[in-house]
């Protein structure tokens, strides 16, 4: 399924290649960073990473920007409020709050692969309230309950 997206290039992305996916395959789109001079985040430390790209979605999706896995394995790289949600109605920059859990420090260069983008349909919730819900097997277990061992055997 394809889902047509309007997309602006801001000036400082103007030179960048649009996201796209790395493979047939890939569920995410790459985002490039968009930084007019190298960024280094020291170890624990966080930035703001622009893309140079604002979208409009249509109606009832959002496009949920997540880690990229190599850049976790490799430096410890990661996005501190991940998965993050652009919503239908947000006509700003895309920017990637990125967070450097590693030991050294890393270097976001003009055009690096910062994150990755996946859009998602949005369900909404229409509440009713109740004096009681259904039980189940876990009821209000919670926070480990379930334990973190497979018990093998009968």
């Amino acid at each position: 399924m394809s889902v047509t997206v309007a997309v602006k290039r801001l000036p400082h992305g103007a030179d960048l290649p649009l996201p796209d996916y790395a493979t047939s395959g890939s569920a995410g789109l790459d985002l490039l960073a968009a930084v007019t001079d190298p960024v280094v985040i020291a170890p624990l430390g966080r930035a703001l990473i622009p893309t140079g790209l604002s979208i409009a979605l249509p109606p009832d999706f959002e496009l949920q920007i997540r880690p990229r896995s190599g850049l976790a394995l490799k430096h410890g790289v990661t996005l501190p409020n991940s998965p993050g949600t652009i919503d239908a109605d947000y006509r700003g920059e895309i920017q990637i709050i990125v967070l450097n859990a590693g030991a050294e420090a890393f270097t976001v260069t003009r055009g690096m692969r910062i994150a990755q983008a996946v859009l998602a349909p949005v369900s909404r919730i229409a509440w009713y309230e109740t004096a009681d819900l259904d039980r189940t097997a876990r009821d209000a277990g919670g926070f480990g309950s379930t334990g973190t061992q497979i018990v093998m055997g009968g």
